[in-house]
């Protein structure tokens, strides 16, 4: 049976988690939830840690009373195994009691991040794939990142969908003047879309403009998959994707677009359909925007 999955990010490491349908919740994996607090990169110390812990915290008398082996999760070697997995009140117990209180900006960031507006944005992110909006709007267009931006925001953002009218600024570089957009927007809508360079050169053209007050990215790395299933029948496996490189080579897009197209190129699938690439999209894709 199919699930729905999701990829969180602490201390920059993935905490993976499945939906329950049965139960309607969320299962995270306790072996990840370990690699994250302790900044540790091997999956196997983090496993006995994790079985190391769970026997003192039941020595001390701490049920962790909602332990599941009842999913699987993607080993490093690519092939699914059944691992722990706690829900949100048994992490919350796992952190509180967590040694030397070292879950504690873990549990800020636990309990906290769906409750943020990028919390609340990403769920409706996830909502587009059964929404049928993404199926009706035109690829490529400017009017297609306003209703892919609006949806996202809407509700959280009093100016989600609209165009800019100020001029802002990001890491030291100012975005298109807002007052150039009647020429700006029209021009990069009209830029063809055939080939894979093409569409790569739309994206970083219109990421440039930075159209909205926030949440360009977001919205535009959507837009860009739209172009590519549309024209190539393909989109980008954005998990394949490192955050950095993906940063640095946005950065150096203005003037340079060889480095992006080198990322987006190598990452490029044939899973235009499939939920579970585009979930996994929408994880990585909020997690470039984490500082």
């Amino acid at each position: 049976m199919a699930h729905k999955k999701s990829i969180r990010f602490f201390n920059d490491r993935e905490v993976r988690a499945i939906w329950d349908d049965e139960h309607s919740k969320w299962w995270f994996s306790a072996i990840d939830i370990v690699r994250a607090i302790n900044e540790e990169d091997d999956y196997v110390r983090a496993g006995n840690y994790w079985r190391w812990l769970k026997r003192k915290l039941s020595g001390d008398g701490i049920q962790l009373v909602s332990v599941t082996h009842d999913f699987k999760f993607e080993a490093p070697d690519g092939k699914l195994r059944a691992s722990d997995a706690l829900d949100t009140a048994c992490v919350q117990t796992l952190a509180k009691h967590y040694p030397a209180n070292r879950a504690n900006a873990f549990l800020d960031w636990f309990t906290y991040s769906d409750n943020t507006i990028d919390g609340q944005s990403k769920k409706k992110a996830y909502d587009l794939f059964e929404s049928g909006l993404l199926e009706s709007l035109e690829p490529g267009t400017v009017k297609c990142l306003q209703q892919i931006h609006a949806y996202i925001f809407g509700g959280l953002y009093d100016f989600a969908g609209q165009i800019r009218t100020k001029s802002i600024s990001k890491g030291g570089f100012t975005f298109a003047n807002a007052l150039h957009f009647p020429t700006i927007l029209p021009t990069i809508e009209k830029m063809p879309e055939t080939t894979f360079d093409e569409i790569a050169d739309k994206y970083v053209e219109m990421n440039v403009a930075h159209p909205f007050m926030e949440g360009n990215g977001r919205s535009t790395r959507i837009w860009l998959d739209l172009m590519l299933k549309h024209s190539l029948k393909k989109c980008v496996d954005w998990s394949q994707i490192d955050k950095n490189s993906y940063l640095d080579a946005m950065r150096r897009s203005v003037v340079d677009s060889v480095p992006i197209k080198a990322l987006l190129g190598g990452a490029l699938t044939e899973k235009i359909d499939d939920r579970e690439t585009f979930m996994k999209g929408i994880d990585y894709s909020y997690y470039y925007e984490e500082s």
